[in-house]
């Protein structure tokens, strides 16, 4: 072989030989050599964090629960704004390339590592990026790995671009990126910082964040809101280099300054807190319960899930705003009430009986089970709690910064009183308002469903109920005198009246309702004995815990928010009772229902018994303890209700009944021991009715919820009683009333 052969030879073994190797060598990474690259299935189906979503009715975002605040959205869900600045700032020749950019390449070779041209930009396209945020790298990884890892990225690239259209490309990378102050993806970013959903982005907001993407935190527009006008500017004069915008256009932007709606992801904060605590509960044991294709439970952290509500955003907004508009109010008239009293804000407590009460509280906080379950014995964990310790504490003006110990906190918190609310269509069983207490960051516990409080005068409507049901007229007639009940072992109990002016007065059964006459109520009871209040009761929802005893009829039964709203809507549902219900659905994170739900249907009463008693509770607005309803806060439209009151004013109740809105509420302190002193300021129609009347202005106000405003419907056939007490008269067998009260 001549030497000019074998010239050529190795000439071209020179030339080949390292491209023959680095072939080889991709073919190698590509087949497995050095570990496995994304399958098939896993670019189909990437996994990351996905935060499961909570929706109003109409269709509001509530809230998350996440591991990362992470939420996927579709690319017509994008603005463009925001697809120019990204292609501007990372990777212009998007649509022109196939995941991998040779001419960028070789930018990178021959400026970037040749010419140490710092600013000369990157070679990674969007793809790339992408596949390195869905397969992300591992961290401390010499050279010779991170050179793999970078041609696995380059495969993946190519295999995603043949898998995916560009523009599925462009909406997964935004679903994957980081944003900082725990914003993962663009839909929780345009949240966080803008507080708008990301296909309503203006161009300067689009470049702030794409800007961010480059380091987080240094560029955060919270933080650092110079660095975060810095790069927000060079995103716009890489668009304008583009000529995605014009010069004016750029001028004028450059000098906008952020104007940030930074919504912080936290579960207390934001529309119906207390509502998605509970919930969350809920959705934690349907996650157990239900599992996903792969056999593995879902999870409410990770796997994305939809959940749809019965919740109206507006109605919550109102029912919030009402609670925060009355309780200060109160809450001022209280701290008054209590103003130099030794023991305040306890009533008929010794020092002993207080110190017991404090000890108990301590003893169910958070603090102590932690302290507890560090091993401290009783005495060490006594005097943390009476340890001074920097807090923040509340108060309505805001959150005061105080040196106080846990043990005076806890007194300081016996002082507030708290609220539960709860608004529900009657026909539906749909609840549109839950508002749990004042403040979740301070007040964790939920009193529209875990809290049982009692109901005093609220639950006297059942024994009227059944009065109604066994033939009586809201003007049938009782003496308002003593009545009597002898138990078994022939002990007498008399309930009295908390008034006296209409002693021996003949009432009508409207008239005493309205005027929540204990005696009148007392009579009913003993017609028809404690069972069959229980049993009717029972009918219409109520589910907690009620021993037989006369003393029912007066509301000595501890009854929640939930049970007592539900089963008021009967009288308005034609006597159905509709289980109240808060969730629709749940979609996967694909949105296949999972499930849907549909209420409880019981009949309860008939539907002259229920509009017999929407008669005797309209008695109560109209000229009885909700006269404020029509005195001070002017309704005009049909309404009934029934205020609340117990003993000794520690809890005060307002449940109101519109055709289309059954709402109402329950106010108090923590403890029973902590109340008003008088009737007159510890009455439901002082503590809670308020809240019920400033939730219905602002409903009826709002004219695009088309809450009804118009009468109750009666019943279709003529009704057996009258109604009309200028009409009525006595039936001739009905009872007499005997010395002792009772037939």
């Amino acid at each position: 072989m001549s030497k000019y052969k074998k010239a050529i030879i190795v000439f071209w073994i020179v030339v080949f030989a390292p491209l023959l190797v680095l072939v080889s060598f991709v073919a190698a990474v590509r087949y497995g050599a050095f570990g496995p690259l994304p399958s098939f299935s896993e670019l189909e189906n990437p996994r990351s964090n996905l935060a499961t979503e909570v929706y109003s009715s109409d269709q509001v975002l509530l809230g998350t629960y996440f591991y990362q605040n992470r939420s996927n959205v579709s690319y017509k869900n994008l603005s463009p704004n925001l697809i120019h600045a990204l292609k501007a700032t990372e990777d212009i020749r998007f649509e022109e390339h196939s995941g991998v950019d040779v001419r960028g390449l070789f930018r990178v070779l021959f400026r970037t590592i040749l010419l140490h041209q710092r600013h000369a930009g990157g070679g990674s396209t969007i793809t790339q990026q992408l596949a390195k945020n869905l397969f992300p790298r591992n961290p401390g990884q010499g050279s010779f790995k991170t050179v793999i890892t970078k041609i696995k990225e380059w495969i993946t690239s190519v295999r995603l671009e043949r898998n995916y259209t560009k523009e599925e490309i462009l909406a997964m990378y935004f679903n994957t990126v980081e944003f900082g102050s725990n914003a993962f993806g663009i839909k929780s970013a345009s949240r966080t910082f803008f507080n708008k959903p990301p296909d309503s982005l203006k161009v300067e907001e689009a470049a702030t964040l794409v800007g961010l993407l480059k380091a987080p935190s240094y560029y955060s527009p919270l933080r650092n809101p110079r660095n975060a006008t810095e790069r927000r500017n060079v995103v716009l004069a890489q668009m304008k280099k583009y000529r995605l915008l014009t010069m004016h256009q750029f001028d004028s932007l450059k000098v906008i300054p952020i104007k940030l709606q930074y919504r912080s992801e936290d579960h207390n904060f934001g529309l119906g807190t207390y509502f998605r605590e509970y919930l969350r509960g809920d959705l934690m044991q349907w996650c157990r319960e239900h599992k996903k294709s792969d056999g593995t439970p879902y999870n409410i952290y990770r796997d994305g899930l939809k959940i749809y509500t019965t919740i109206n955003s507006r109605m919550q907004k109102y029912a919030e705003e009402a609670v925060a508009e009355h309780l200060p109010q109160l809450q001022k008239k209280f701290n008054e009430h209590w103003k130099g009293k030794k023991y305040a804000p306890f009533s008929d407590m010794t020092e002993k009986e207080i110190h017991e009460l404090m000890i108990q509280s301590v003893k169910r906080s958070e603090r102590y089970a932690n302290l507890k379950a560090e091993g401290l014995p009783e005495d060490s964990i006594l005097r943390n709690f009476n340890t001074p310790v920097p807090m923040s504490i509340f108060s309505w003006k805001g959150d005061i910064d105080t040196v106080m110990s846990p043990m005076d906190s806890i007194r300081y918190y016996k002082w507030f009183m708290q609220c539960g609310f709860m608004s529900l269509e009657p026909q539906t069983g749909y609840i549109r308002a839950w508002v749990g207490g004042i403040d979740h960051r301070h007040f964790k516990y939920d009193h529209v469903r875990e809290s049982r409080r009692q109901v005093g005068s609220a639950f006297k409507p059942f024994v009227y109920t059944l009065a109604m049901q066994e033939g009586y007229s809201p003007c049938f007639k009782v003496p308002n005198v003593p009545v009597t009940f002898i138990n078994e072992l022939g002990q007498k109990w008399t309930p009295k009246n908390a008034e006296d002016d209409d002693d021996g007065k003949m009432m009508s059964l409207r008239e005493a309702l309205a005027k929540s006459v204990n005696r009148v109520t007392a009579y009913l009871m003993k017609q028809f004995g404690p069972q069959a209040v229980v049993d009717i009761a029972r009918r219409m929802g109520i589910t907690s815990p009620i021993d037989p005893y006369p003393s029912i009829c007066l509301g000595t039964p501890d009854i929640s928010v939930y049970e007592m709203v539900g089963a008021y809507s009967t009288f308005a549902n034609k006597g159905v009772w509709v289980e109240p219900v808060y969730m629709t659905r749940i979609e996967d994170n694909n949105g296949n229902v999972l499930q849907e739900f549909l209420p409880r249907k019981v009949d309860a009463i008939s539907e002259e018994t229920a509009y017999l008693m929407i008669s005797l509770l309209s008695g109560v607005v109209q000229h009885g303890t909700g006269w404020a309803l029509r005195g001070q806060y002017k309704f005009t439209q049909p309404m009934a209700g029934k205020t609340g009151t117990t003993q000794n004013h520690s809890d005060g109740w307002y449940i109101g009944i519109t055709p289309e809105l059954v709402s109402g509420g329950w106010v108090g302190c923590e403890d029973r021991a902590a109340h008003f002193r008088s009737i007159v300021l510890g009455q439901g129609a002082t503590m809670s009715l308020p809240v019920w009347a400033l939730y219905m202005q602002k409903v009826y106000a709002d004219k695009n919820l088309r809450v009804s405003e118009g009468d109750f419907e009666k019943p279709a056939h003529k009704l057996s009683v009258e109604t009309d007490c200028a009409k009525y008269k006595e039936p001739s067998d009905r009872n007499t009333f005997s010395p002792d009260g009772f037939r």
